[in-house]
């Protein structure tokens, strides 16, 4: 780990020509802007539950701050190391997703809340070792896919290698109970196989063995039942089972076209259940109106796009690990806001999945900083690669325009 680090200094960003950027300035604006967002709407949607709760307004304020300081850190640390260490690691790391999701359902060493049993306490800080587990299971099925390319394309049984090792991460996600992380994960792989080159006729096959163990986990607990229950008329039990929904369409109907002004929610004062978390959508709705949630919509499609850019960018210099790690992470950050926002506006069933960026949490921002500043990583290299590249097609020119001088 040591000599990684010393082999990627802080001045080799630096080491670009002049006007040129080391890193995707939009991605990285991109990703604070919905940071800065998200902090404002947790201020606003957390005060009145934080002073009753613990006697300070400002208690999930200040505990976001400092998440996002360590957010910021880790940014800076993980852009310092190579893609070469994640791709050696693949393998090492799917191990250590496997310990960790396994770790968390040891009574006495993971956490419960609300009878789902998903994270580790470290005192201060309450770590939702899914969130790692996604990133890991991408870095190894990118590397899986870059050394068995031609198998995944030619056969079956390249197309269900990957898939043995997530139904592993699978298994272990509805022990906890998290079916909202076990649609997004299956949804993510899936869509690295396919972009890798599957056959269509696998892509087909395999999307409707995962639709149907999709409709049977969520049909097997009586508790995911009633959701979906709820989510079809959730006015038909406005006080019981769809009570967080109706109270989130209530508050969507308050907001209209403009919102009512920031700070002045009413659905946040008691009204709306987790409304600074899984539900900050519908706050920022209300407060906002449809213009401003519009436009955290926008922000989360450009995200994604740049993402994908870089994947693109990465996939035409033959990187094709850098790409499919784009590709995933894309897939995540599209998969996450989609559910999120689904859930809040009424189209999809409640599920407990923040909002990436944006929903109060250490994980999630943790987790989402983490890929955003891999990914910075592989435009840094990818710029660099090029920059090499031209120097050394000018470095020729310059040699063969010598030569037929001399020979002149």
């Amino acid at each position: 780990m040591i000599s990684i680090m010393t082999k990627a200094p802080w001045p080799e960003f630096l080491d670009m020509p002049k006007g040129r950027l080391s890193f995707d300035p939009y991605l990285l604006l991109t990703t604070l802007a919905l940071m800065l967002v998200g902090f404002v709407m947790i201020a606003s949607a957390s005060m009145d539950v934080a002073a009753r709760d613990f006697g300070s307004p400002y208690h999930f304020v200040m505990r976001q701050a400092i998440f996002m300081v360590i957010a910021l850190v880790t940014l800076a640390l993980v852009s310092l190391m190579p893609m070469q260490w994640w791709e050696k690691l693949s393998v090492p790391l799917l191990a250590i997703g496997v310990v960790i999701l396994a770790l968390v359902l040891i009574p006495g060493i993971g956490r419960e809340v609300n009878g789902a049993r998903r994270w580790i306490s470290f005192g201060f800080f309450n770590l939702q070792v899914s969130e790692l587990a996604k990133i890991f299971m991408v870095v190894y099925v990118a590397s899986y896919l870059v050394r068995r390319l031609s198998e995944v394309r030619t056969t079956w049984i390249g197309v269900i290698k990957p898939v043995l090792p997530m139904a592993i991460y699978v298994g272990l996600l509805i022990s906890q109970p998290d079916f909202g992380v076990t649609v997004v994960l299956i949804c993510t792989v899936l869509g690295m196989v396919f972009l890798s080159g599957m056959r269509l006729f696998q892509f087909i096959t395999v999307l409707s063995a995962g639709v149907g163990m999709a409709v049977f986990l969520a049909l097997t607990q009586p508790y995911r039942v009633q959701r979906l229950k709820s989510f079809m008329d959730p006015w038909a039990d406005p006080f019981g089972a769809g009570y967080q929904l109706s109270q989130a369409q209530i508050a969507f109907g308050r907001g209209e076209w403009f919102g009512t002004g920031l700070g002045n929610s009413i659905q946040k004062l008691f009204y709306l259940p987790e409304a600074h978390t899984d539900f900050i959508y519908s706050i920022l709705a209300e407060e906002l109106g449809l213009i401003g949630a519009l436009m955290v919509v926008l922000l989360y499609c450009f995200l994604i796009y740049r993402i994908f850019v870089v994947g693109r960018r990465a996939e035409k210099q033959h990187r094709l690990f850098m790409g499919y790690v784009c590709y995933g992470f894309a897939f995540i950050f599209a998969g996450q806001a989609l559910i999120n926002i689904g859930v809040n506006v009424g189209a999809l069933p409640t599920k407990g999945l923040t909002l990436p960026l944006l929903s109060y949490g250490g994980s999630s921002l943790l987790a989402s900083v983490i890929m955003i500043a891999m990914i910075l990583r592989i435009d840094f290299e990818l710029k660099r690669e090029t920059m090499i590249e031209m120097s050394k097609n000018a470095g020729r020119k310059v040699t063969k325009q010598s030569t037929r001088r001399v020979r002149a």
